[in-house]
């Protein structure tokens, strides 16, 4: 009902769609009744990214801010499991990470990209440091705006290789890592 309450992004499971705000909130809608099922407050400033999680994360949602922060949240409990603070500026994207499977074959890490020109890898189990870091070209980037874990081959003298994460930075390069 708020005309300020503009929604910035938006993700699904299929059954519901959760939505990030300008009004720094999560909200989870259902699908069939268009109804809200849920808010989560806790961020400080707009939404930028929401992600559901799968697998063993299913109820799981991760939301990255203009606060700086990366959020976990239980959709069961309808409670915040964790605070992920390192970025030095808001946070564009976050996304369940393919890179480190566990037993289980399921990710522990999660990854986030940010103004301050950086993607961060985060273990899901500790909230205490981040596990790596991947710092854009300071010159030729500005900032991180999204990326994408993505399996790409290309045939290069007879030989396939591979690439894993593509992230597209504010002044408009494309890189891919691999």
């Amino acid at each position: 009902n708020n005309k300020i309450n503009n929604i910035g992004v938006i993700g699904g499971n299929g059954y519901t769609v959760c939505s990030g705000s300008w009004d720094n909130t999560i909200r989870i809608w259902d699908i069939e009744t268009t109804k809200q099922f849920n808010i989560f407050n806790g961020h400080n400033n707009l939404i930028m990214s929401v992600k559901y999680g799968s697998n063993e994360l299913l109820n799981t949602i991760l939301s990255g801010s203009n606060d700086k922060s990366v959020r976990m949240w239980d959709i069961r409990s309808f409670q915040q499991i964790q605070v992920f603070n390192g970025h030095s500026s808001d946070v564009m994207c976050v996304e369940y990470s393919p890179f480190v499977k566990n037993s289980t074959g399921n990710s522990n890490v999660i990854c986030s990209g940010s103004w301050d020109n950086t993607i961060r890898f985060w273990d899901i189990r500790s909230n205490k440091n981040q596990l790596y870091m991947i710092r854009g070209d300071c010159k030729e980037d500005n900032g991180i705006l999204c990326f994408k874990f993505i399996g790409l081959k290309k045939k290069y003298k007879k030989k396939n290789v591979k690439y894993d994460l593509c992230y597209c930075s504010v002044k408009g390069p494309i890189r891919i890592w691999g």
